[in-house]
């Protein structure tokens, strides 16, 4: 199913007040509902009046609950799945401004214990130097200096040790040079110093290696419950467990093809000499 993002701001409403003309089609209370589903009335009332956006699960047990018939039900998945996912406008965050976007993130990482990341092209603000960070910014009109002290703040939570991160970084994320050779060195050795920390996982990818599938984008997951995937115009949050479930084995399957402890430490390291030497 495609996703206009368009949609996304509509998809709500439409599904609340699909639910429930249905249940008040099949003539049946929403106490009646709430119990045949195993849920409260109070959530089915939320679900009904647009309150509480409900899950895919919450949909199927609705659905089956209710007898729909089977084409029905699919176009109301289809709107619960439109409903979970929220579509972020580049333009939109930077006229907010970045800061509030990395306060959003800083939240995620606090209310998560298990981060995944595949960075296909950059690092990303945990791994980054200042001077990396400061280079990323360097193309966002207007005064970034907020973003930057929020980027830096949001690097002390990698060192929670209640919480696990594991990074899949590609040859190009590591050799992407958005600074000067010797500075990217700089770069490659604080990749190496994060790689030790003992509740960090740091994989690397090298080019040249056989993969049958290719990436697309940059995602994050955190934990089971949401899945960020960054365009060049946007991001797309996803919090329909089918969808974060497909993320999580993507992530799986790209960890079988990255090295990681000292042999990653010692492509690190090759490549960080690959600046210094100018080559």
């Amino acid at each position: 199913m495609a996703i206009d993002p368009e949609e996304l701001g509509h998809s709500r409403s439409d599904l609340a007040q699909a639910l429930r003309e249905i249940r008040v089609k099949a003539g049946l209370a929403g106490d009646r509902l709430a119990r045949r589903c195993g849920m409260t009335q109070s959530k089915i009332s939320k679900i009904e009046t647009g309150r509480t956006v409900p899950s895919l699960v919450d949909v199927e047990l609705i659905l089956r609950a209710l007898e729909v018939p089977a084409e029905l039900a699919q176009r109301v998945l289809d709107l619960a799945r439109v409903a979970n996912t929220e579509w972020q406008d580049v333009r939109a965050l930077r006229k907010k401004g970045l800061e509030k976007k990395q306060a959003e993130l800083a939240a995620l990482d606090r209310s998560s214990t298990e981060i995944r990341y595949f960075l296909l092209s950059m690092l990303n603000t945990l791994l980054a130097t200042p001077e990396y960070i400061r280079a990323s910014l360097a193309h966002v009109p207007g005064d970034t200096t907020k973003a930057m002290a929020k980027k830096l703040e949001r690097q002390a939570v990698i060192h929670d040790d209640a919480k696990t991160f594991s990074f899949l970084l590609t040859e190009q994320a590591v050799r992407w040079a958005v600074l000067p050779p010797r500075a990217m060195a700089t770069q490659i050795e604080r990749l190496v110093s994060v790689s030790r920390l003992p509740n960090v996982r740091l994989g690397v990818i090298p080019l040249g290696k056989y993969i049958p599938e290719s990436p697309l984008n940059t995602f994050t997951v955190y934990d089971s419950s949401l899945a960020t995937v960054e365009t060049e115009t946007g991001i797309v949050i996803l919090r329909d467990r089918r969808d974060i479930q497909a993320y999580r084995a993507a992530f799986a399957m790209y960890e079988e093809h990255a090295i990681f402890g000292d042999q990653a430490r010692e492509q690190l390291a090759a490549w960080a000499d690959l600046f210094l030497r100018g080559l």
